[in-house]
């Protein structure tokens, strides 16, 4: 029996779901339900999914392997877009409504503040994997050169929880519980890609028995 996750009709539930968080910010915003700094609230609201959409992307390779679930790989491309979506989101509140678009006023910051430099990292290592992540830029690259570029997404995913850390200074429990999910999930990786390069490497030759003649 095909699983219900090999469905074309699967990946419609899942993007409105992933459409969930920006749906419940606009009913806030409607509502005027945004706390006393509507614009901050925001910002911390898209940047928290950026992180979880990140981690979720992270942890789809994971999951399918541990629960024998292949079909889940058809997700991941989806979800990954969907983190650059809240970056997105995240960015332009702090560049539209924080700073009025003012690019010389965003470039100091970038330049001198620590948390604003690395959440721009962030941000910039995601560009590059939001724009090739279509079959058409795997076939230009090269499976093995596009695999290589998207493992931008870990260091992208350190860098927001570096970004997250310095910025709450002292309520540090949350980004330290995305930190510790993404340092296993990098584990996991790597664990698993000794065990696949110690499946590739042959076995070294037997050495052939020396006589007692030389």
């Amino acid at each position: 029996m095909p699983s219900p996750l090999a469905s074309k009709w699967t990946k419609l539930p899942v993007f409105l779901l992933c459409l969930v968080p920006l749906g419940l910010l606009v009913w806030r915003a409607l509502a005027g339900n945004l706390g006393a700094n509507p614009v901050e609230f925001i910002q911390h609201s898209t940047g928290d999914w950026t992180l979880r959409f990140l981690v979720i992307t992270l942890a789809v390779t994971p999951v399918r392997k541990l629960l024998e679930l292949p079909d889940l790989i058809r997700f991941r491309r989806m979800l990954g877009l969907f983190a650059f979506f809240y970056a997105c989101l995240h960015f332009l509140t702090y560049l539209g409504p924080d700073l009025s678009f003012d690019v010389a006023a965003m470039a100091k910051d970038v330049a001198k503040r620590p948390f604003i430099t690395v959440g721009f990292l962030a941000f910039v290592l995601l560009i590059p994997l939001a724009l090739t992540s279509t079959a058409g830029w795997i076939r230009r690259l090269g499976a093995r050169r596009w695999q290589m570029l998207h493992r931008l997404i870990y260091l992208s995913a350190i860098c927001g929880v570096i970004h997250y850390y310095w910025l709450v200074k002292s309520a540090v429990l949350r980004p330290l519980i995305y930190g510790s999910i993404v340092a296993l999930l990098l584990l996991w990786r790597l664990r698993d890609w000794f065990i696949r390069r110690g499946r590739t490497i042959p076995p070294a030759r037997k050495a052939k028995p020396v006589s007692a003649n030389g």
